[in-house]
């Protein structure tokens, strides 16, 4: 059984629907105004007052500096940073140095062999192999065979798709935003769908 994660919540009933269908995750895209999902870091931590304690929140950044990230992870708003720019081993480092104990997943657009190498030489706690953070595309799926640590799979999952996900790639965990949603905004009925269909043995 995979695990899920729900990302890019951005309005108060967005937290009630992952309340309701309890992912293990829940994300949130900080100060990245080419997102439409994007919440400053005050609008996090309102959203954060309400959801569930069983849900880890994780909060997505691109390319912002070590310092916001960790100040997020030591205030205990968010539980994980994701990183999803060009971020590399020494901003890790830097932000393990930072932030001492606290979870780092790194993302990666898989386009190659090459690609899927350097995610497997990741310093980050968890790797994420996506097709193009927020694409609501998949990538090619055969080329993620080759990985031998634990990743995250995303990109173009619904509940739909996540049966064969799983069964080809037993993924460590599924990361889902736009699959989820519908015209742009989180759908109650989807999130539902989509962790159901993550839990199914």
């Amino acid at each position: 059984m995979s695990k899920i994660k729900i990302c890019g919540l951005f309005r108060p009933c967005d937290i009630d629907y992952v309340n309701e269908a309890r992912p293990d995750w829940c994300g949130f895209i900080i100060d990245f105004p080419r997102s439409h999902r994007s919440v400053t870091p005050d609008q996090v931590c309102s959203l954060r007052a309400g959801l569930d304690p069983a849900i880890v929140p994780v909060g997505v950044f691109v390319d912002r500096p070590a310092e916001e990230a960790a100040a997020l992870l030591n205030d205990g708003t968010i539980q994980v940073a994701q990183l999803h720019g060009r971020e590399d081993a020494a901003y890790i480092a830097a932000l393990r140095a930072l932030a001492p104990g606290k979870e780092i997943w790194k993302a990666f657009k898989v386009r190659s062999p090459e690609d899927l190498a350097a995610a497997a030489a990741s310093p980050a706690d968890r790797i994420l192999l996506d097709n193009g953070y927020g694409t609501g595309q998949s990538f090619d799926w055969s080329l993620a065979g080759s990985v031998t640590r634990p990743f995250l799979l995303a990109g173009g999952l619904t509940s739909e798709n996540i049966p064969d996900a799983v069964a080809r790639l037993h993924p460590y965990g599924l990361d889902l935003s736009s699959g989820v949603e519908t015209d742009r905004l989180k759908d109650r009925d989807k999130i539902l769908a989509a962790v159901a269909a993550a839990r199914k043995e």
